[in-house]
């Protein structure tokens, strides 16, 4: 497949050497990793399109030539951005991973320890979900590169988790595809999107409780 950070203009009219995919090594690592994480609210609030390198630069207090010298491209940019969530979710899926040999405990149990450990996850990097809901809007290959680095390794070991307890009964019997995006997509979004729940709710000002409730209604769900 065609990488989206091929063929892309530079930020600068000087010609540069092409970068590997992901963040810098080395001593460049920590200004990278704070354009990431100005680029990543960026993306977030506003998509890729309507998002600028210069307002990257301006939130992390440095020149738009910085963004150039670390990443080379604004395409570039994003797709380091979806290699950093891609590596924060790596423990997650580990975990997940893991309770397909944990024959110790029946398969809803499976699911409900696969369900605290999302749950987990997207409570310590709550603005996974806010960055979803613009970058999932994408078409073509920026589309196809979310879903590879992110999407597709957390769906490949949580649905098999979810199909196993629908089949022995102790999901009821539904379409374990949707029941996936239905948790994946309410939890984040929920999290991400307190501040929406927040005038009707105290919850998202108590962060242990919110964690419980989102836990208690995610499991409900399930059926």
């Amino acid at each position: 497949m065609k990488h989206p950070n091929d063929n892309v203009e530079p930020l600068t009219t000087t010609a540069m050497p092409r970068r590997a995919r992901g963040r810098p090594a080395g001593s460049e690592a920590g200004g990278a990793d704070a354009l990431l994480h100005s680029a990543r609210r960026a993306f977030a609030k506003s998509g890729y399109e309507a998002t600028s390198v210069r307002e990257i630069a301006r939130a992390s207090g440095v020149d738009p030539a910085l963004v150039a010298h670390h990443f080379g491209s604004k395409e570039a940019l994003w797709i380091a951005v979806v290699e950093q969530i891609a590596e924060e979710a790596a423990p997650m899926i580990a975990k997940t991973t893991a309770l397909r040999a944990m024959f110790e405990l029946r398969p809803r149990a499976r699911v409900e320890r696969a369900v605290s450990i999302l749950i987990d996850q997207v409570f310590l990097t709550p603005d996974v979900g806010m960055f979803f809901s613009t970058a999932a809007t994408e078409t073509g290959e920026r589309l196809d590169v979310l879903i590879e680095r992110v999407v597709s390794p957390f769906h490949d070991v949580f649905v098999p988790l979810l199909a196993d307890a629908i089949d022995t009964g102790e999901v009821p019997q539904q379409d374990p595809e949707i029941m996936f995006m239905l948790l994946v997509n309410g939890i984040s979004k929920t999290v991400a999107y307190s501040h929406v729940l927040s005038p009707f709710s105290s919850l998202p000002r108590r962060p242990k409780l919110f964690k419980q409730a989102v836990l208690v209604s995610a499991l409900a769900a399930l059926g």
